[in-house]
Parts: C-alpha cells; structure tokens; sequence
C-alpha cells in the first residue's frame, strides 16, 4: 500500500467494547477457591489451637523445664569459664541439683512417717472415747451422732465419694510424680544442649541481625540466670528467718517448715503467704499466742521481702525498676499462674532490651 492509499484510508471510529465475561477474577482465582482456602485457613488454625490447649499441661512443664535450665546455666557457665568441659560441668551441676533434692525430701520424710504413724495410733483411742460419754468425743457424739451420719454417708452415695476421692488422690499423686519426672529429664536435655538449641534458633535471624540477636539473646539468657539465682537468695532468708523463729519459739519440726517456707517463697506473690499460714497453724501446737504472733510476723515478713528484699534484689540482678518488677510479676501470674509469675521479669528485661536496642533508636532517627 502506497503513501496516497494510506491517507485516503477513512478513519476507524471504535466501536463498543465487548462486556466482560463472569467468572475467574485477578489471575484466574474464582471467589470459590478464594472462599475455600479461607475455611480451610480457618480450620487448621482452629485445630491448632485445640491441639496447643490439649497438651498445654505438657507446654508448661517444659517452660519450667527451660525456666530451669537457664536459672543454673550462669553456674555452667562460671565452671567453664575456669576450664571445665561443659559436660563435666552440666554433670555436675545435675548431681548436686539432684543430692539437694534428696536432703530436701530427707527432711520431710521423718516428720510426714511419724505424724501418720501417730495418727494411725490414735484412732484406736478416738473411736474409744466416741462410745465414752464423759469424754470429749463422746459429748460430741451423744449431741451431733457422727457415727450415724458417717454411717449412713457411707452406705449411700457417700461410699461412691470416698472412692472417687481416693481415686482422684491416687491420680494426682501419680501425675504430680509423672511430672517431676518429666520436668527433671526436660532440664537435663535442656541444660547439656542449651547452647545448640540457642545457635538453631538464631539461625532463623536474618544474617545482617544476627550477631546483634545473639548479643542480645547472651544478655537475657544472663539476667535471666541472674533473677533466679536473686530469687533463690531470698528464698534461703525466707527459709533462714523460719528456722529461727521456729527455734525459739519452740516450734516442731522447724528444718522442715523452714525448707518448706523456702521453697514456697519461689513462688511469686502467694508464696511466703500460704509458707506463713502453714507454720503459723503448726504453731497452735505450742500455743494460741504463739500462733497469733507467727502470723504477724509473717505479716511483717511479708512486707519487709515484697517492698525492701525482692525489688532491691531483683533491681541488682536484672536492671530493672522495681516498679517494673511488682507489675510484671502481678501480669505474668494472672495470664498463666505460678510458672508465668516466675518468668514474668525475663520477659520484662527481653522487651526492656528489645526497646533499647531496635525501638527507641528508630523513633529518636526520625
């Protein structure tokens, strides 16, 4: 076609568009499949979550597990750093934990096996004294007739009750040992393999970050360590002032309540409290008075470790505000109770880190 052709050629008036057709949208993806991929999102997730709520239990004996581990992990790392290999030093470290276990329960043992022994002793006399209507119990039994009430309990549906709570005492005994168990084998893994498990979830930092992850990481696996070991500390004074107390007073069995005033105070908040009614009703064995003034002293105790030992302790530690350190506490124990109480301050130094380390430089750059 020539140039004249061309431009004696009418021009081309456009015409309607043609109308577009229903269907596949953006890519070919219909609304179906967009719909079933949704409800397909939306059940995995919900069988996740069900999954995750089944073995929660199990979820929380290895975050105290973790807890664990990383608590005594300063005192790993205190013996390597002097030239011990690091498995003769986990080694160790699990031996003693393991011999300070068996004395703990050592002391327990004698006063739990002569209490029942006694107990079992008495019953005889009790049961003596129900048919003696001079006595005490006899008296009792002639105004409020507990043979006849426990009679008839047992002979109805009250002899289904003793057995399920016999049954459901057996269960707790065996699940509360099952998960010593499994909390003692989780700290060993946990302790001999804490710095692989540390490099492997490092590996998942961007390679630009990671150097300053793993400081960062170095720093909270440090306080942490610290803050328990704090803990530890004023758990031994709590454990410390209850023998002390007890000795004077004359308390029975204060090696005993001592360790277990100690080891309850590792429990944040409810600790000392439940450690300090417990010695103070073992105290009415003395006498009313003694007991009235084990309250108050525990009362005193209380105060005197909440706002003079604990913040000060755990503001030497881990570096943080002790105003910081009651509300952390008070959260972590109202979302997930004891072992939430126990991590709650960790937490509290890694968001303390985190802010000083990737936020504040940020907003302040701006």
């Amino acid at each position: 076609m020539t140039t004249e052709s061309r431009e004696a050629a009418p021009p081309q008036i456009p015409g309607p568009r043609p109308e577009a057709e229903p269907g596949p949208i953006q890519g070919g993806r219909s609304w179906v499949i967009i719909g079933f991929r949704l409800g397909l999102g939306a059940v995995v997730a919900y069988l996740l979550v069900q999954a995750v709520l089944q073995i929660e239990s199990v979820l929380m004996l290895m975050l105290l597990s973790l807890v664990i581990a990383v608590s005594v992990e300063p005192v790993v790392a205190w013996l390597t750093a002097r030239g011990v290999a690091r498995r003769w030093a986990v080694t160790g470290v699990i031996i003693g934990l393991v011999v300070a276990l068996a004395a703990l329960f050592s002391l327990f043992i004698p006063p739990v096996t002569s209490e029942v022994n006694a107990l079992v002793k008495s019953i005889p006399t009790w049961l003596q004294q129900l048919h003696d209507h001079h006595s005490a119990l006899g008296r009792l039994e002639d105004r409020y007739h507990l043979i006849a009430k426990a009679k008839q309990q047992l002979g109805g549906s009250g002899a289904g009750t003793v057995v399920n709570g016999l049954l459901g005492a057996g269960q707790l005994l065996v699940s509360t040992v099952t998960g010593l168990v499994l909390v003692s084998t989780l700290t060993m893994y946990f302790l001999a393999g804490l710095p692989t498990l540390k490099r492997f979830c490092l590996r998942f930092v961007a390679g630009s970050r990671r150097d300053r992850a793993e400081a960062m990481t170095d720093e909270v696996l440090l306080r942490t360590g610290r803050y328990m070991l704090a803990n530890v500390a004023t758990s031994v004074i709590a454990g410390l002032a209850t023998l002390i107390w007890c000795q004077i007073w004359g308390v029975p069995y204060p090696a005993a309540l001592g360790v277990f005033v100690g080891v309850m105070d590792l429990i944040p908040l409810v600790g000392s409290t439940i450690g300090g009614v417990v010695v103070a009703l073992v105290a009415l064995v003395v006498s009313l008075p003694v007991a009235i003034a084990t309250a108050v002293f525990y009362v005193v105790f209380r105060l005197a470790e909440d706002y003079l030992i604990v913040p000060r302790a755990m503001k030497f530690a881990v570096e943080v505000h002790p105003l910081v350190t009651i509300l952390a506490v008070v959260a972590g124990g109202a979302l997930m109770g004891v072992i939430g109480a126990l991590i709650a301050i960790p937490v509290a130094v890694a968001v303390g880190l985190f802010l000083d380390d990737a936020v504040f430089p940020r907003i302040a750059a701006r």
